[in-house]
């Protein structure tokens, strides 16, 4: 079983469930708009929130901002060990650092010595836009092999000062490469490891490029926390992260079924797919009464697809022509107009024994 850290309570690695990260895209200085933007990501159910830690200031504002939220913080450093120092004195529950870029081994043992202290686990983040010209050299570029000699440097440069709560990441842009390069993390170590696509994109293009990088790793069984990397709101990564882990059946939630629509659909089907989504999102919200379990709701353009092809589902809706149907269980219970198919459907759902 691989080896396992605990974040502020929350445990990564062992038998833990995969968590969801996120990053804060605040000013950390800015103290009210961070504590906002993380009470928002708690809601959606992010576990842990990363807080970017350029300055002094910044450094100091963790302890106040650690005070009003509900989730683990991790500080995230560059350059500046005296920044990791200062932010692991102030509340930070994890530091993030590049041991290569912290300032030499000197900088790094302190670093090492005040998350001993304070029981703080640190996390080794390889990017392969930061590898060390001399890695880039010997491997002629950013390869899987240059990326896991890079991390594995920083893990030895940890344990020679005797630290080894330690948690790994080796992102690239690229799919393939980050892939490659944690297969052979993954082979090499026993340390819970921090996945994701590094600079994935915009929200579209990210999700996907996201989806596919986690996705393959999870499915072979590597990987204990998770971040999805977008040019986006930190929502947006949060709501990714948890569909993917969903779609793997590794987080519970609801399973919305929707068919795409073609030329039989007899009614506008993505407005109302969406609504229903939407209903689906607020009773599943974290902090809120939840579900006794979880639910799979079919939304369907016409009677060729629903029941039928959406039998397995739990409840669904099925458009005809100014009407639709309403079933559950494979089985059709009534039809009701258009204009209350959603409102009857949620109303069934409640009264079900599922809430």
């Amino acid at each position: 079983m691989r080896k396992q850290i605990i974040v502020g309570g929350v445990a990564v690695g062992g038998d833990a469930p995969i968590s969801v990260q996120s990053m804060t895209n605040t000013q950390t200085c800015n103290v009210t708009e961070t504590i906002a933007q993380i009470h928002r990501l708690e809601d959606l159910g992010c576990d842990i929130i990363r807080v970017a830690v350029p300055d002094m200031e910044s450094a100091d504002a963790i302890g106040e901002i650690k005070a009003h939220i509900h989730i683990p913080l991790v500080a995230d450093i560059h350059f500046d060990h005296k920044l990791a120092i200062r932010a692991a004195e102030a509340g930070a529950d994890k530091i993030r650092i590049n041991p290569g870029n912290i300032g030499g081994a000197e900088h790094a043992r302190q670093v090492a010595e005040i998350c001993k202290k304070k029981g703080l686990p640190i996390r080794i983040g390889v990017n392969g836009g930061s590898l060390s010209s001399e890695i880039l050299q010997k491997y002629n570029g950013v390869t899987p092999e240059a990326m896991l000699e890079s991390a594995m440097g920083h893990i030895m440069l940890l344990n020679r000062f005797d630290f080894d709560d330690i948690c790994v990441s080796v992102k690239a842009s690229s799919v393939p490469l980050t892939v490659a390069s944690y297969r052979l993390l993954y082979e090499r170590t026993n340390y819970p490891l921090h996945i994701g696509v590094t600079e994935a994109g915009t929200e579209y293009a990210g999700i996907i490029k996201s989806s596919m990088g986690i996705g393959a790793l999870l499915l072979e069984g590597i990987g204990n926390t998770i971040r999805v990397s977008l040019t986006a709101p930190p929502e947006c990564e949060v709501k990714a992260a948890i569909e993917i882990l969903k779609a793997l059946g590794l987080r519970r939630g609801y399973e919305l079924i929707s068919c795409p629509t073609c030329g039989r659909c007899g009614i506008d089907l993505i407005p109302i797919a969406e609504a229903v989504e939407h209903r689906l999102e607020q009773m599943y919200r974290v902090g809120q009464a939840q579900p006794q379990k979880d639910i799979s709701v079919a939304v369907m353009g016409c009677v060729v697809n629903g029941p039928g092809e959406a039998s397995r589902a739990d409840f669904g809706i099925a458009g005809g022509v100014n009407e639709g149907i309403i079933f559950a269980g494979g089985k059709i219970l009534k039809k009701v107009s258009m204009t209350d198919l959603v409102q009857e459907l949620f109303e069934l759902i409640r009264a079900s024994d599922s809430i």
